[in-house]
């Protein structure tokens, strides 16, 4: 008889999208998730996820992990100055979408499954909200290009309304009335 699988936790292991974007970083013109904060929601020690890493170091290549230099970590430190970073002896590494993909065939428990199953649809809602905004960004670009051109006029318009007129504003008639003769 085939085993069943484990159920997987509930919410503890599974946080909400929000959640989980707030610790996607930009980092090196590509988006990515640090090892800490990878291993605070897989419910591991930071060095039990590293070891694993390190055990299967050939599924994760250059562009799926590196490790952030001194400069970068003090860059997001400052940028995050709400977040507790702790005392850190090594500089933490930062997995891409791929990297983190990658990570599910190293740490296999329910609660690292549920939570990659929510990074991977975390990953997947911000580039469409990207390409939304991309979107959006574009059409607003069109709009302007479109009513520049009528909001210059309009503003000539006005201009020469304001410009006054060389001589004054006197044209040689006279104005107001006159007495009959």
């Amino acid at each position: 008889m085939p085993r069943a699988n484990p159920p997987v936790p509930a919410a503890a292991a599974t946080p909400q999208i929000g959640e989980i974007a707030a610790r996607i970083f930009d980092i090196r013109g590509v988006r990515v998730m640090l090892s800490s904060d990878l291993a605070q929601l897989y419910g591991v020690e930071h060095k039990v996820l590293m070891q694993q890493v390190q055990r299967n170091a050939e599924r994760f290549p250059a562009d799926f992990m590196f490790q952030l230099g001194a400069g970068e970590f003090t860059n997001l430190k400052s940028q995050n100055v709400t977040s507790s970073w702790g005392g850190v002896r090594k500089l933490p590494h930062a997995f891409t979408e791929q990297g983190v993909a990658m990570l599910s065939g190293v740490l296999r428990s329910p609660q690292a499954i549920a939570v990659n199953i929510h990074i991977m649809r975390t990953f997947v809602a911000l580039r469409g909200m990207l390409a939304e905004h991309a979107e959006l960004r574009q059409k607003l670009t069109q709009l302007e290009e479109k009513y520049d051109d009528r909001f210059r006029e309009v503003f000539e318009a006005i201009n020469q309304l304001m410009d006054e007129p060389a001589n004054g504003g006197y044209d040689g008639h006279r104005i107001g009335f006159t007495k009959d003769s």
